[in-house]
């Protein structure tokens, strides 16, 4: 499971959805509906909702401003380094290397949010060959008119031969933050949100070379959703189960302690790797040779390994398990949240499964056997009852990750944003946070069922 994280590293966001299209949010909200028996706190909820917006055509990526960057066309259009712009040092923090870098800058226009935000996250999709890497940024404008510095929301490389890839901690205005991935406005009870933002990227390369990344998904969800203990029930809808790799963190304890002390925190990265495998990413011989021959599932190490954020000190970097999702061919991954299990049923429907973080006591998930102050599954599918079934990748062993939860018990631990720990405080929930990994090109029904959910 995931190490336990400090309560105010991510507040939860909103848990409804909005479409993004060439440029525009189009809210799309779900009101709470009354669910009987419970009081005020879980019944008078307000809507939910989320502006997610990504950059990823060839006409987005001319509509932005560049420094040396120029779009590139094609099946996959993306960002590369054309002319750049100059070049910078670069000192390493976790290795203390300096380097000197070409660089190229793209930014985009700026988005104004259907939902003036209390947190963003932002996603991206990119190839790094080796000698290049890229850094993502933010700013915005607050409710109040001003507007936030430009925050460093990711430097990212696929390798560790260049740099080391790595949140950046320490940023703060005095009326936002960001905490490890996460853009976060400091005192939401104040009314203060974020009401438009721009992202900005850095592409850098070996001087002397031709080489550069490519930026093919670039996007952020802006949400601000009320505090609940409790959530909405939805109605079973969907009989359904795909058939996705089964992993097990556990059976990696120990190995490669480098990595966040081994398997046992690595339920982001076994996720990943299953999610990955069912759309067919596979790994060579040559990459896995590090790994020692005598470790089953090798490409769980792999998967750990690429997600592994220096100064997180951990695998559970929400974007950069994306990132690494789409470093397989074909491949495409973002973070947001979503509403209910009537969305993640939407999804399953077309074939895409999908990968969940959620907290709980021991006593608040039925056949989990554990508790945890933060841990990623993988739903892949519900029971004619309309139960969820999840690889789990807490198991004792690859042949026990499938799980069988019952669906109000889950329901309530995803998208809750506030619980009790095991000592009675009061601390975040995880309100429905969501990876998805899908094809570069997806079928008309995956594309429905992803518009469903916001995400274009």
């Amino acid at each position: 499971m995931s190490r336990p994280e400090p309560p105010s590293r991510r507040t939860v966001l909103a848990a409804a959805v909005a479409a993004a299209v060439t440029g525009a949010a189009i809210p799309a909200t779900a009101e709470a509906e009354p669910a009987a028996g419970r009081g005020a706190d879980a019944d008078r909820a307000p809507a939910r909702r989320i502006d997610y917006r990504a950059w990823t055509t060839y006409q987005d990526w001319r509509a932005g401003s560049a420094r040396g960057a120029h779009p590139v066309p094609g099946l996959r259009p993306g960002v590369a380094i054309g002319a750049p712009a100059g070049t910078a040092d670069y000192t390493d923090p976790h290795t203390g290397r300096t380097a000197a870098w070409q660089y190229a800058t793209w930014t985009s226009p700026v988005h104004r949010l259907a939902v003036p935000a209390t947190e963003v996250i932002a996603s991206w999709n990119a190839h790094t060959p080796a000698g290049t890497w890229i850094q993502v940024e933010l700013t915005g404008t607050y409710s109040d008119g001003t507007a936030t510095p430009w925050y460093v929301m990711g430097r990212w490389a696929s390798g560790e031969a260049d740099i080391r890839r790595t949140s950046v901690d320490d940023q703060s205005d005095g009326k936002s933050s960001i905490w490890t991935d996460t853009f976060a406005i400091d005192d939401a009870a104040s009314g203060l949100r974020l009401v438009s933002y721009r992202l900005r990227l850095t592409l850098y390369r070996r001087p002397g070379t031709r080489l550069t990344p490519t930026v093919w998904r670039l996007g952020a969800m802006g949400s601000d959703i009320p505090d609940r203990f409790t959530v909405p029930a939805s109605t079973p809808g969907l009989a359904q189960e795909l058939r996705v790799p089964r992993y097990s963190q556990e059976i990696h304890k120990g190995q490669y302690p480098e990595y966040d002390n081994g398997g046992e925190a690595w339920c982001s990265p076994t996720s990943s790797q299953m999610i990955i495998e069912y759309w067919g990413g596979r790994l060579s011989k040559e990459q896995l040779a590090w790994v020692d021959p005598s470790f089953a599932d090798p490409q769980v190490c792999y998967a750990a390994r690429s997600t592994y954020d220096w100064q997180y000190s951990g695998c559970g970097n929400w974007p950069f398990n994306a990132a690494y999702a789409a470093t397989y061919k074909d491949l495409q991954g973002v973070v947001t949240r979503l509403t209910s299990l009537t969305d993640l049923e939407r999804l399953v429907a077309a074939g895409i499964p999908a990968i969940t973080s959620q907290s709980f006591l021991a006593t608040e998930l039925t056949g989990a056997g554990y508790g945890t102050s933060g841990h990623l599954m993988t739903v892949i599918g519900f029971t004619a009852d309309g139960d969820v079934i999840a690889n789990d990748p807490a198991s004792p062993s690859d042949a026990a990750v499938r799980r069988v939860y019952k669906r109000r018990e889950w329901e309530n631990i995803w998208l809750r944003t506030k619980r009790y720990n095991a000592s009675g405080a009061v601390v975040s929930g995880t309100g429905g946070v969501c990876y998805l990994y899908f094809p570069a090109h997806p079928t008309p029904r995956q594309r429905l069922a992803l518009a469903a959910v916001g995400v274009r």
